[in-house]
Order: C-alpha cells, then sequence, then structure tokens
C-alpha cells in the first residue's frame, strides 16, 4: 500500500521560508517520480514541481521557478521542498503524489490513480 505523508507547512511572512517533506513507502522507488501540488480550487491542484527517483530529474512550474528547490534523500525515503521567497500568492494546501516518471519527465506531472498524502497548509501573510 502506498503512503505519502507530508509535514512541514506552517504559517509565515511574505520573504521568508519553509521546507516542505513528503516521507513515501509502498512502491519501487526507482519506477515513479514524486510530485508537489497545490489546491488552487476545490476541483484542481496545480503541479508545481516533481523529481525523478531514477536519475533525479527534476521539473518546475513557471509559478516557483527560481524560488522553490525539490529534493530527495532516498535512505529517508523522503522528499523535500524548500520555498524561499515565499509570496502570499503561495498561500495554498499543498500535496505530495506518486507520480508517472514519464510524465514527471515530460514536464507535466500526473499522479499515479489517487496516491496523495493528506496535504499541509501554507500560509503566507503580506
Amino acid at each position: 500500500e502506498v503512503q505519502l505523508v507530508e509535514s512541514g507547512g506552517g504559517l509565515v511572512q511574505a520573504g521568508e521560508s519553509l521546507r516542505l517533506s513528503c516521507a513515501a513507502s509502498g512502491f519501487t522507488a526507482h519506477d515513479y517520480a514524486i510530485g508537489w501540488f497545490r489546491e488552487i480550487s476545490e476541483s484542481e491542484r496545480e503541479g508545481i514541481s516533481c523529481i525523478s527517483s531514477r536519475d533525479g530529474t527534476t521539473f518546475y512550474a513557471d509559478s516557483v521557478k527560481g524560488r522553490f528547490t525539490i529534493s530527495s534523500d532516498n535512505t529517508k525515503s523522503t522528499t523535500y521542498l524548500q520555498m524561499n521567497s515565499l509570496k502570499p500568492e503561495d498561500t495554498a494546501v499543498y500535496y505530495c503524489g506518486l507520480v508517472y516518471l514519464a510524465s514527471c519527465m515530460r514536464s507535466s506531472p500526473v499522479v499515479v490513480g489517487t496516491n496523495w498524502g493528506q496535504g499541509t497548509r501554507v500560509t503566507v501573510s503580506s
């Protein structure tokens, strides 16, 4: 059974930083990627970053490029999203998801089924 558990959200001021963590288990790491998404409406999540477990290839959406950094610690089966220079428009619930490897490498991350974490809220005040 795939399990994804996010942590690290919180309330910060504009310009500050946060690091989100996604602890993952229950799948063969090299066959998938891990992606970070944020909820932009009740029915839509924006894929903002992903990282290939196979070769470390990364993707960033234009909205976060240059400010966010994704990384993985395979010894801990954990993927991180370092978020710097946060803006009020970054306020959202952030989710990690198990992503099809090819979709991440095409810069269009797609979650495998409904393999999401529970989400962690990030609030950036101005």
